[in-house]
């Protein structure tokens, strides 16, 4: 059951949907919620509310939440997240939207704001900054590793939850969500089986990917963000976000830095004060 307001709603992609959830003034300024890997729209629910002066639409990355997996002879590639929101964008002729992203889809909206500066007003990454890379040296080993994992990849390993309070245990073993907080992403990420609750997320998101940018790549994407840009980061949050400010900082046209108190979902702990800032940048 969704709060008052909250809406879901959904856009075709081809064969495909993309699922999401709405909330606001559809006739205010866009606001574009992309969530990170293994999490879904849900993740943005707390702060939907206090954005409620914006038009604000949370979508599940393909594979993730309520929407279409990819088709069998495919994987996920982090260029083809780069052409979903492409395909987005056309479809629903979008400009001057303002994207708050969050972990991975932070790090899909800096390539993508990279490649399509005039689609875009603004962005605000959620402990994310930067791109993953790796030295050009380890490409080979990249490579086996990525082609193994995808033969390891079996339905004979789908793990089975006998109720939903299992499966967000599960899931706050491996992060640092609170109870309350992984109940809601996991709730839109799960299914009810004859075998017990199992993950509705495609499980090939979890293969390791083939290949990686090189640093030196990653650094001229990230040049080439030419938008008005700020990051709002927990200061209990991923290392790599730490190590990427020194990295990536620099290189962006305009930058401004939040820390907050809380973890690497920092907008499910601080929603007000999250929003408020969100706000302030967008005005």
């Amino acid at each position: 059951m969704l709060p008052n307001g909250i809406k879901e709603i959904t856009f075709s992609s081809g064969s495909k949907k993309i699922a999401a959830l709405t909330n606001g003034n559809d006739q205010a300024p866009l606001l574009l919620c992309l969530h990170g890997w293994l999490d879904n729209a849900a993740s943005f629910q707390p702060l939907l509310p206090y954005l409620a002066d914006y038009h604000v639409i949370a979508i599940d990355w393909p594979g993730h939440g309520l929407s279409s997996h990819r088709s069998e002879d495919a994987h996920y590639h982090f260029i083809d997240w780069i052409y979903d929101l492409v395909k987005l964008f056309k479809s629903q002729q979008w400009s001057d939207v303002n994207i708050v992203a969050h972990s991975m889809g932070g790090m899909i909206a800096s390539a993508f704001v990279a490649a399509f500066p005039e689609q875009v007003k603004s962005l605000s990454l959620i402990d994310s900054i930067g791109l993953l890379a790796l030295s050009s040296e380890k490409t080979t080993t990249q490579l086996r590793q990525g082609m193994l994992s995808r033969l390891s990849r079996s339905d004979s390993n789908i793990r089975y939850h006998p109720s939903i309070a299992s499966a967000v245990e599960a899931r706050t073993l491996v992060s640092d969500l609170r109870t309350e907080h992984a109940e809601l992403i996991v709730s839109r990420g799960i299914e009810d089986t004859e075998k017990g609750f199992q993950w509705s997320s495609d499980s090939r998101l979890r293969a390791t990917s083939p290949y990686r940018l090189t640093m030196s790549q990653a650094k001229q994407i990230i040049t080439d963000v030419n938008v008005p840009t700020q990051l709002l980061y927990g200061n209990k949050g991923m290392e790599m976000v730490t190590l990427g400010l020194k990295e990536f900082s620099t290189l962006f046209s305009s930058l401004a830095v939040h820390e907050l108190n809380g973890g690497h979902h920092v907008h499910m702990e601080q929603p007000e004060k999250m929003a408020k800032l969100i706000a302030q940048f967008v005005n």
